[in-house]
């Protein structure tokens, strides 16, 4: 038996060692990114190039060898970023040139924005432009010379050559351009401090909107255009302020903008979803990758437009896209996922962009047998549908009520037939190589989501979505707030990393305060309030109120930026303009009230004068020109009246409640023993409380402006 148990030891042994030489066989190339978790970084492990993450042994490596870095941003699921894989970084020639005479740094950008923010404002100093993938070159310092997104070999090669021999014949040379670039880095996003007393009035935002409006495409939807962004935020803004000005011109916009964007090829007709952007002017070729943050931010858009609409394809979209997210995006422990990537094997497994989704006519034609006729009317399997390679994909141009009644269907007919066709193409598709998922759970992206499952609760009163958002919270409160209050900005794999930046606490404050609201379980309230104060401590800068990225506490970064720009996302700072002025109610705490009305005065010239990119921040605006009601539910019915309450766009209204007695300054003194009591108040002062939701919604509707 001994005999036996060594021989067995001895086997394991050599399969272990043959396993680990066939691995070595297998990778010809291995480099420092196989000690990261980020699947991004990962991803280029194996490339010839000696890759380091971005980390203090690295930078100290480029100083002591006097060595130009070489900083790389992309994520996983970037399509370009892959092509400049292939055609330079695995390529060995390249790889030597970079390797002799650069420290090669690759930064996942979706882990370190604060890296990615500092040199991608560098290359937007010096380009004009910016996208990745990112590649700046550096001093060994830190501070860039040169840089660029996308760059062939031969572009990448020439640039390697040039800036290093620049560097070796006249670093002083190098070294005055560097100092110029960080000087416009530092000083680009400076905000003077507004000192006039704070005012903000209805003809401003008007105008301001009346400038938008300039800018905004009325027949395909979206801005005008060439390539087409969803930008959710920036619509949920002129939703609302369609609705409280009663503006048609402005609701109509979204509505059809949204309809387009359901309709249209960058929604995932067969398996739900959105993709990150359109690259044609009609929504029509998706650029593949499906991004969290986007289907997180559309699903709240398009459940605040069902409240306002009540179109059913906006309930669809909701539903297909969630059920797209639990399937795909999230982990058992409730943590989402951050995207999938634009790239796939096709048939011949080659790495193709969007061969998951996208079909051909005969394929179609197999699968579908007789209902094909039929199905490629409705989604355009026609000139109008075809891509590339005689590839299509699905989109509609037509409503389903006037597909039916052109093609003599009852719309239950037709609801079958689509439920149908659904099926059998995503049996057959998931026979297909699968895209690779990024893995890696971000804080601020799961905030955004769990605002998404919060929102589409209150629209459709699904107890799985509070469910679900309950679920992510309690993982962002079990792994990612640490003991001494801070939040950690990434996990992956069992392991909670790096320090949260000012989107990780903004987004999920605001994510929080929104759970409360439909839980009324005052300890999200709680949460909101404790994460603000650590970031007011630790991000706040006295002199504007407005938030650093980083905390006080970081460093090898040769700037310290704020955030206040909304983008696909909003501003971290327009974000936390928000909370505090919600706070600032829930607490009656004029020091969060203030807050937020200087944060908002100093940004207030760059809001009216460029809305687009400052949307989130006239959303805030529109909080003090309108009145805003504090509507408090107190009583035994409490949870019950709030949903009710809910289920109308209010969109300027704060909700407080409790089932019993509270200590929250709205609440104190206002439970009385088997009653529900609704009370509005607008400035602290408050009208006779209703017990009825009709009659409280009434009074609201009635005194929006």
């Amino acid at each position: 038996m001994r005999i036996l148990y060594r021989l067995l030891l001895v086997c394991c042994f050599f399969v272990s060692c043959n396993k680990k030489q066939d691995d070595k066989e297998y990778h010809k190339y291995t480099n420092d990114l196989i000690n990261e978790t980020s699947p991004y970084l990962l991803q280029h492990a194996h490339n010839p190039v000696n890759w380091k993450a971005w980390n203090k042994e690295a930078l100290d490596q480029a100083k002591a060898e006097n060595k130009l870095i070489i900083i790389s941003v992309g994520y996983s699921s970037c399509h370009w970023c892959h092509v400049m894989e292939k055609e330079s970084f695995e390529n060995d020639s390249v790889a030597k040139l970079m390797n002799d005479n650069f420290i090669s740094i690759k930064v996942d950008r979706e882990e370190r924005p604060d890296i990615d923010q500092i040199y991608m404002n560098a290359v937007q100093l010096m380009t004009g432009e910016g996208g990745w993938p990112l590649n700046c070159i550096a001093l060994p310092d830190g501070r860039p010379i040169f840089g660029g997104t996308y760059f062939t070999k031969e572009q990448w090669i020439k640039a390697l050559t040039e800036i290093s021999d620049l560097y070796k014949k006249d670093p002083n040379k190098a070294s005055e351009y560097a100092d110029k670039l960080v000087k416009g880095i530092q000083e680009s996003q400076l905000i003077a401090v507004n000192n006039n007393e704070a005012n903000f009035n209805k003809t401003e935002i008007s105008a301001a909107v009346k400038l938008w409006k300039e800018h905004l495409d009325f027949k395909d939807g979206g801005l005008v255009g060439q390539t087409k962004f969803p930008m959710p935020a920036s619509l949920q803004f002129l939703l609302r302020y369609s609705v409280q000005n009663k503006d048609k011109t402005i609701q109509n916009f979204v509505d059809n903008t949204l309809t387009k964007m359901a309709d249209g090829g960058m929604y995932d007709a067969i398996g739900g979803g959105f993709s990150r952007y359109a690259v044609d002017g009609k929504w029509h070729i998706p650029h593949f990758e499906k991004m969290l943050y986007d289907n997180a931010q559309l699903v709240s858009l398009y459940s605040d437009a069902y409240l306002v609409s009540k179109n059913e394809l906006y309930k669809k979209t909701v539903y297909e896209t969630l059920n797209f997210v639990e399937k795909e995006l999230m982990a058992s422990n409730g943590a989402f996922y951050s995207s999938i990537d634009a790239d796939s094997k096709n048939k011949e497994k080659k790495l193709e962009e969007g061969a998951y989704y996208v079909w051909d006519k005969k394929e179609l034609q197999f699968l579908l047998k007789s209902d094909y006729p039929l199905f490629q009317e409705y989604y355009n399997i026609n000139e109008h549908g075809l891509w590339e390679n005689q590839k299509y994909v699905l989109f509609k141009n037509q409503s389903d009520k006037d597909f039916a009644a052109k093609n003599k269907l009852t719309s239950t007919q037709l609801d079958s037939k689509i439920k149908n066709w659904k099926q059998v193409l995503l049996i057959e598709r998931n026979k297909r190589a699968r895209p690779h998922v990024d893995n890696k759970t971000l804080t601020s992206w799961n905030a955004l989501m769990i605002k998404g499952y919060v929102s589409a609760y209150r629209a459709f009163k699904n107890p799985h979505y509070k469910e679900i958002a309950l679920k992510n919270a309690n993982f962002i409160v079990e792994n990612q707030l640490q003991k001494d209050g801070s939040l950690n900005h990434s996990y992956k794999e069992g392991k909670s990393s790096i320090s949260g930046f000012s989107e990780d606490y903004a987004t999920v404050v605001d994510a929080f305060i929104s759970l409360y609201q439909i839980t009324l379980d005052e300890k999200w309230l709680n949460k909101s309030k404790q994460l603000t104060d650590y970031a007011m401590k630790h991000f706040q800068d006295n002199k504007s109120s407005l938030f650093y990225f980083t905390s006080q506490t970081s460093a090898d970064l040769i700037a310290r930026k704020m955030e206040v720009v909304d983008n696909v996302i909003p501003s971290s700072n327009s974000i936390f303009a928000h909370n505090l002025f919600l706070l600032g109610h829930y607490y009656s705490n004029d020091t969060y009230s203030k807050m937020a009305q200087r944060m908002l005065n100093n940004i207030k010239t760059n809001v009216l004068e460029s809305p687009m990119e400052y949307y989130n921040w006239l959303d805030l605006m529109l909080n003090y020109t309108d009145n805003y009601f504090e509507v408090a539910i107190s009583g035994k019915d409490a949870v019950a009246k709030t949903n009710q309450l809910q289920s109308h766009y209010l969109p300027n209204i704060l909700i407080a409640g409790s089932a019993k007695e509270s200590r929250l300054p709205l609440l104190e003194n206002r439970f009385v023993e088997n009653e529900t009591y609704i009370y509005i108040c607008v400035n602290k002062a408050c009208k006779k409380p209703e017990i009825g939701v009709a009659t409280a919604v009434a009074k609201i509707q009635s005194n929006i402006q």
